[in-house]
């Protein structure tokens, strides 16, 4: 596994142009003409809920799933600036909740700051965790305790509860890294019985298939690290891995591409088509921009409306959108669906 990401490679599958160009060529059925065929066309939006917020590009992994290419060669980064014009549209908004991911979050410089003053608003806060973060550097070693101030639900990807699995998706040692991780989380209270304190974690296959039963793996899980590890969590969220930057890269790279995505146009679901996260979440780039969804985003699809930019934001505007929809759409409505919060049915 490359230890740069495809942007440092200067590799065609970093631009987003070169990814819709691949994910165009295919021979099935267009995934409008799927919606349209269920009713479902256009894909409207309803009242808005989540702010999902990439706060920036940069990572201390390099994940050869990675839909956002993230990486430590990664520069992007959200300013302060565009994180007051995020406040002043939460507040406006009516959103309940404020989902703050990466690259990892808390290497962003303003990312306890902007903790502490979306905490201010009353919103639910959650953070999308790599867990390695807490025990990479000292500085980040209190991330259990700070989570802990601000009632964060922290949700955390481990793709599998044995070291070979792992690593082999995400680089040499995150297995360990992240179980050490775990348990200082557990030791804070997170994910421990009737603490308040959600501790979830995310399961992504490791190979060009679909995730198993969500419940199913979530018994498996919780039986082995407990056993193993004497590690409690809450929740495993299930999601299936998106033809988008580094994973459609290795699709393209193992010839597995066409037969991914028959997979895919295969097992769509109608019911999981409407309840897809995009219809309730707006997703905020690094730099402001805003999107459907945060695949979109890495798609550089803009949301359908005149208010493209946190600094102009209309909630009543952004709500009479239609959802910007292609061929990589068919991972979030396969099956049982997937969502930044697992299955969706």
């Amino acid at each position: 596994m490359s230890l740069k990401s495809l942007h440092a490679q200067n590799h065609s599958l970093s631009l987003s142009k070169e990814q819709l160009h691949v994910l165009e060529k295919t021979s099935y059925v267009s995934f409008s003409k799927k919606l349209n065929e269920s009713g479902l066309f256009p894909l409207t939006v309803k009242p808005l809920e989540i702010f999902q917020i990439n706060v920036g590009k940069m990572c201390n992994q390099v994940c050869k799933h990675c839909h956002v290419d993230a990486g430590p060669d990664r520069k992007e980064i959200m300013t302060r600036e565009i994180m007051l014009q995020c406040l002043s549209a939460i507040e406006k908004s009516g959103a309940h909740t404020v989902d703050l991911t990466g690259g990892a979050p808390e290497m962003n410089p303003d990312f306890r700051w902007f903790v502490e003053e979306i905490s201010k608003l009353g919103k639910k806060i959650i953070v999308r965790c790599n867990l390695t973060i807490i025990v990479a550097n000292k500085k980040y070693n209190d991330l259990p305790e700070f989570f802990k101030q601000h009632k964060i639900e922290v949700v955390s990807s481990l793709p599998y509860f044995t070291s070979a699995k792992t690593d082999s998706q995400r680089g040499e040692g995150v297995f360990e890294k992240s179980i050490q991780a775990l348990k200082m989380l557990n030791d804070v209270g997170y994910g421990k019985q009737d603490s308040g304190l959600i501790l979830d974690l995310v399961y992504n296959p490791a190979g060009a298939f679909l995730p198993g039963d969500q419940s199913g793996l979530e018994r498996e899980f919780k039986n082995k690290l407990k056993t193993n590890f004497d590690i409690e969590f809450n929740n495993l969220f299930t999601i299936t891995n998106l033809p988008v930057s580094r994973f459609l890269e290795y699709l393209e790279r193992s010839s597995n591409f066409e037969s991914y995505m028959e997979k895919l146009v295969n097992a769509f679901n109608p019911s999981a088509a409407a309840n897809v996260m995009c219809r309730n979440t707006i997703s905020v780039g690094w730099d402001g921009y805003l999107y459907d969804c945060d695949f979109n985003q890495m798609l550089e699809l803009k949301v359908a409306s005149p208010i493209n930019h946190v600094n102009n934001f209309d909630t009543s505007m952004l709500e009479k959108r239609a959802v910007i929809t292609g061929q990589h759409c068919y991972g979030c409505t396969a099956g049982s669906g997937s969502s930044c919060g697992g299955t969706v049915i």
